[in-house]
């Protein structure tokens, strides 16, 4: 089942204040649900594909509270051990692609991580 904007919990202003230095704008807006999503652990949602079907998928990942540790993110599509992907990289920068997610689901579009995040799971920058 696909998350909803209404099942995060966002967090109160001192949990948020150590990642507020690296955000800037309206990503601050999203912040609270952002890391109130990170520390669920988990999300289930699609990957929409042009022109198909989507593919349904789940993210988990450890939680740590301090933005410069490092959070591993295991992708997970269509119940498919072999469409298994992981990524590891510093627990902000996770939170920014959670900001995306959040901003989506705010405007009641498809529950999914940006393209940008794809690219860096896939190592299509490298």
């Amino acid at each position: 089942m696909v998350m909803t904007i209404e099942e995060i919990k966002p967090v109160g202003k001192q949990e948020m204040g150590v990642y507020m230095p690296y955000y800037q704008g309206n990503k601050r807006n999203a912040l609270p649900w952002a890391i109130g999503l990170y520390k669920q652990g988990n999300l289930e949602g699609e990957r929409k594909i042009e022109g198909g079907d989507s593919i349904p998928f789940i993210a988990t990942w450890n939680v740590s509270m301090l933005p410069a540790d490092l959070t591993r993110c295991r992708l997970q599509f269509a119940d498919d051990a072999d469409l298994s992907y992981e990524l590891t990289l510093a627990t902000f920068e996770f939170v920014d692609y959670l900001i995306d997610v959040v901003t989506a689901m705010k405007r009641k579009q498809s529950v999914d991580f940006s393209n940008g995040f794809y690219r860096r799971l896939l190592r299509l920058d490298d």
